[in-house]
């Protein structure tokens, strides 16, 4: 049997600064490099297929790369896009941080939200960054098929590759980027930094999650798999790998119901 290892920000028990602690740094990470900028085009496609008005974001940790998603479809479309953040652990202290910095183009919901069981009041193209690695076969199925039933779009994307040298990566430049950019992370606590130059719990936690994600990786041929066993009759999916910038492959599953009053 497959042993499946545990990510500390999937567990309930973690202590909601440590949590903060990392995902405020996943998004300093993500956001300074523009790593997803290739799938802005890839959201616009699925907002124009529905005439979709806004975006929930599922899983946003501390808002992820909302924040230059965001801004990559305001230049390059010219379009006013809502960003809604959403989480089962909602950071609220990142969200109202990015709330305030955008002008409320970026809001959130400050109650949990389960992925796989949105309140169908909350209509929208879905989208999953960086977080869908977290999902078993069974809850992986679940988000989807959930998304399918509200017959909303999503688009779901995880970056990296399934390989060691990713894991090395991890292992080298995380402890330095650390060391070097905490004090720098928004929004500011002095418990961040206590928690990792005096006890370095999230630099700690931060690493064992970003390894164990790179096993966890789905490869689009297993995306698109678990959706087309969901619906094909009308649903249209798309599932692929493209390369940032730096080289980094990002991979995509993208799909949208087939309706008479979408936009062709």
């Amino acid at each position: 049997m497959k042993i499946r290892l545990f990510e500390f920000e999937d567990k309930a028990w973690l202590p909601e600064n440590i949590r903060a602690g990392m995902t405020d740094y996943l998004r300093f990470i993500l956001n300074s490099g523009n790593f997803y900028e290739p799938v802005s085009s890839l959201i616009m496609e699925l907002v124009q297929k529905t005439a979709a008005v806004k975006v929930i974001d599922l899983c946003s940790g501390g808002g992820g790369t909302i924040e230059q998603i965001q801004k990559n479809i305001e230049e390059q479309y010219n379009q006013q896009l809502p960003f809604v953040l959403t989480d089962k652990f909602p950071n609220i202290n990142a969200y109202e941080f990015l709330q305030n910095k955008t002008g409320g183009k970026i809001n959130y919901i400050s109650s949990p939200v389960n992925a796989a069981a949105v309140d169908p009041s909350l209509k929208g193209v879905r989208t999953i960054f960086s977080a869908f690695h977290h999902f078993d076969a069974d809850t992986a199925t679940a988000v989807i098929k959930n998304a399918v039933t509200e017959k909303q779009a999503i688009g779901i994307f995880d970056g990296g590759d399934k390989n060691i040298f990713l894991i090395v990566a991890i292992i080298i430049l995380h402890p330095i980027v650390f060391i070097l950019f905490t004090p720098f992370f928004r929004p500011f606590t002095w418990r961040r930094l206590f928690f990792t130059y005096v006890i370095p719990i999230i630099p700690f936690c931060t690493i064992w999650d970003g390894i164990v994600s790179v096993t966890r990786l789905y490869s689009p041929k297993q995306l698109l798999s678990i959706a087309t066993n969901i619906n094909t009759t009308d649903y249209c999916w798309k599932a692929g790998k493209v390369k940032n910038k730096f080289g980094m492959h990002i991979t995509y599953l993208v799909g949208y119901p087939i309706l008479n009053n979408s936009v062709t």
